[in-house]
Order: structure tokens, then C-alpha cells, then sequence
């Protein structure tokens, strides 16, 4: 047994569970986000993403538990910045639909947000165990990878 599973209590557990899951979709579907978009191009991407949207509604929960969990403020920094990247995500992409990405300053903003979320998901994973921390740190490695080969391959 790992020490991610030896420590707090069951419900505590369970949620560091759903935090590891829920970081380990916004890894996958951002992976086949990547893949989708320099197969298919980008507009196919748009709609493959939606997964990684709905992740919001856990990744608020986690928050909302985090106080009564007594969780250290970088939880809190972590979930609340890959929160923050869902939010602009939604918004430029799918509620007002703005072309940011012709814009070099936009896009290294954005994508430093979405770095950080996406670092920030590697140290809520961890919290689950060593298996999910080496699975979400290698996802992380692969998405990160794809992003960069998808904007060299479709300029957006």
C-alpha cells in the first residue's frame, strides 16, 4: 500500500481518487483534442474538447471539500488554476467564439494558464498515489508534447 493510501480517512480517499481522475480526463482529452485537431483540423477539436469542460463541475467540488479536508493552499492554487484555464477556455472558445490565436501575446497567456492548470492536475493526481502520479506525470509529458506538435502543424 502507498502512502497515498495510507493517510486521512475514507472519504478523504475517495476524493483524492476523484481528483486523480479527473486530472487523468483533462489529460486524455486533451491528448485526443491534440490528435483530433492535426488529423481533422481544428474545428473537429472544438467538440472533442467538451469533456475536458465538463471537468469544472468536479474540479469545484474538490474546492468546495478542500476546506473541511484542511487541504494546504497549493490545493487550492492548483485546482484553482486549471479553473481558471476552463473558464477563459470556455468563454473564448465556445461562448463568445474569439479567434485569440493569430495573437502571439493571447497565446503565450493561455497557454501559460493551461501549463499551470495541467501542473497543477500532476499534484492533485499525486495526492491519490505513486501509480497515479507516474501515470498523470507521463499523460502531462505526452499532452505537452502535442500541443506544441499541433500548433507547428495547424498554426493555431
Amino acid at each position: 500500500m502507498n502512502a497515498g493510501h495510507r493517510r486521512g480517512n475514507s472519504r478523504e480517499r475517495r476524493l483524492d481518487l476523484l481528483g486523480a481522475i479527473v486530472a487523468h480526463v483533462i489529460f486524455v482529452s486533451s491528448i485526443v483534442t491534440f490528435l483530433v485537431r492535426m488529423i481533422f483540423g481544428v474545428g473537429s477539436g472544438h467538440w472533442i474538447g467538451i469533456p475536458i469542460l465538463l471537468m469544472a463541475f468536479p474540479l469545484a467540488y474538490l474546492l468546495v471539500t478542500a476546506r473541511e479536508l484542511h487541504r494546504p493552499v497549493l490545493y487550492w492554487i492548483q485546482i484553482g488554476t486549471m479553473l481558471a484555464w476552463l473558464i477563459v477556455l470556455l468563454f473564448v472558445d465556445y461562448v463568445v467564439g474569439y479567434d485569440f490565436r493569430q495573437t502571439q501575446w493571447m497565446v503565450i497567456g493561455y497557454v501559460v494558464l493551461y501549463f499551470a492548470g495541467m501542473g497543477g492536475m500532476v499534484g492533485v493526481a499525486s495526492l491519490a498515489g505513486k501509480r497515479w502520479m507516474v501515470s498523470a506525470i507521463t499523460l502531462f509529458f505526452v499532452a505537452g508534447i502535442l500541443a506544441f506538435v499541433q500548433r507547428a502543424v495547424t498554426g493555431l
